[in-house]
């Protein structure tokens, strides 16, 4: 083979974000549990760096090697992202229903929770 058969190789690269989306995926489930706050910005995050690479990888996809990571990082950032905004209506809901004085005042709450359960 000569070398101008060669011109037109482009050695593998990796995506630039795909282990950082992986990373942030991870953390916007394992904290989604802190308010639902910390994991919504994760997975918020996580998924504009996704569409960040996933258009890099749609334009050349001979050119990038993990886009496993990158679709498993999207994937649990959607995760992540939906069980912190279940669990910030639940915080809302339990506050809307409970109110701030139920939820200071053990007794109040005691008699709540018996008007729920009936």
């Amino acid at each position: 083979m000569e070398q101008s058969d060669f011109s037109n190789f482009e050695p593998k690269q990796k995506l630039p974000n795909a282990t950082a989306v992986l990373v942030l995926g991870i953390l916007s489930i394992i904290t989604f549990c802190c308010y639902g706050i910390i994991g919504l910005i994760l997975g918020i995050v996580a998924l504009i760096l996704a569409k960040k690479d996933l258009n890099e990888y749609r334009a050349n996809p001979a050119l990038y090697t993990n886009y496993g990571n990158l679709n498993t990082g999207r994937i649990l950032a959607i995760i992540g992202l939906v069980l912190s905004l279940i669990y910030i209506l639940f915080i809302i809901w339990l506050l809307n229903y409970f109110g701030m004085d139920a939820l200071k005042d053990p007794a109040l709450m005691q008699e709540k929770m018996r008007h729920l359960a009936q």
